[in-house]
């Protein structure tokens, strides 16, 4: 689909209030979409109010878990297209509370999928999967043959509700696609602390002209801006080659994230970091060095990431030097 076809296309979007998803609803807000977005509104992993505040009168919000069978039959039956983003992203919570994991992130998504494959079997389903179910790398760049080898419950869970997606694309023909994503970062990503994203709270600590902990400093990791994975999405649901498929979208070339700290410290001007062992009980669930191939989802796809690391955290802080007070509260 090219941009003009979006215009009054009907769209669901789950976990819409959250980080990807509040980005992906504001450009589908601006292609003229008709979007309806299904959420929990689980402030603790992301979900804030503020982040769909100017364009809410333009979408429809459905406050409810995705497994919920009543309140999402509606938005459900009249979509062309899904976008499932909605889960718990705590890889540390997941550990302490695996049951409320499962809910979230497994079973919610069976409950979803088989609502689909019953009122509205022909849409287009985009699932954001994770490359945190890869687990440690056996080799680099990990590409989509690599081992399933989760550290954590979050990451076995996410795997279960990918494998969903791609049985249902088999066995009832639903046209779903699986994007397991790297560190996504930019506007919106929860700042509080780091239940989302370790990148978030350097961020903070950064604008607050504060120091933050980096914890070892030798891991290489890659990272997409948002602005570049909306692209990516975008393209996958356009995309019949992607149907049945799961693939990686990765981003920027690796960097060390001593690097990352470093860089980002001298692009805000502000902020400093003090390095430190990786505390034993996080170094269980680390993944170490981690980058992603995804030569197949550009060949089939034709995306590329346009934004360079340097500018995404440029365009990141000058966000949240202007909108700070907003994401430093729960909601």
């Amino acid at each position: 689909m090219v941009n003009q076809e979006w215009r009054d296309c009907p769209v669901l979007v789950t976990g819409g209030m959250g980080f990807i998803g509040s980005n992906l609803v504001r450009r589908l807000v601006s292609l003229r979409a008709k979007v309806t977005v299904i959420d929990l509104n689980l402030t603790e992993y992301g979900a804030h109010s503020h982040n769909l505040a100017d364009i809410a009168p333009s979408v429809e919000i459905v406050a409810a878990d995705i497994g919920d069978d009543t309140a999402t039959a509606a938005a459900i039956g009249k979509a062309a297209v899904v976008f499932n983003l909605a889960g718990q992203t705590s890889h540390a919570d997941s550990m302490t509370r695996p049951a409320a994991d499962l809910a979230l992130n497994q079973a919610a998504n069976l409950r979803f999928l088989e609502q689909i494959r019953t009122l509205n079997p022909a849409l287009r389903i985009v699932y954001t999967s994770t490359r945190q179910l890869y687990g440690r790398p056996r080799y680099l760049p990990v590409d989509e043959a690599h081992p399933i080898v989760p550290p954590d419950i979050n990451g076995i869970h996410k795997f279960a509700a990918e494998s969903y997606h791609l049985l249902y694309a088999r066995v009832y023909g639903l046209r779903a696609t699986a994007l397991r994503l790297t560190n996504v970062y930019g506007p919106r990503m929860r700042i509080r602390d780091a239940k989302q994203t370790f990148l978030g709270i350097w961020v903070r600590h950064v604008v607050e002209d504060g120091c933050f902990e980096l914890w070892g400093g030798d891991q290489l990791r890659d990272f997409t801006y948002v602005d570049d994975l909306v692209d990516a999405l975008l393209a996958t649901a356009a995309s019949p080659a992607t149907v049945g498929q799961v693939f990686n979208v990765g981003g920027c070339p690796p960097i060390t994230l001593l690097a990352l700290a470093e860089q980002l410290v001298a692009i805000a001007g502000s902020g400093r970091f003090e390095r430190r062992a990786f505390p034993e009980e996080r170094k269980k669930i680390d993944i170490g060095d981690f980058y992603s191939a995804d030569g197949p989802f550009r060949a089939a796809t034709g995306w590329q990431p346009n934004t360079s690391l340097s500018s995404g955290l440029a365009e990141t802080l000058a966000f949240y030097r202007s909108n700070l007070a907003h994401y430093l509260s729960e909601s």
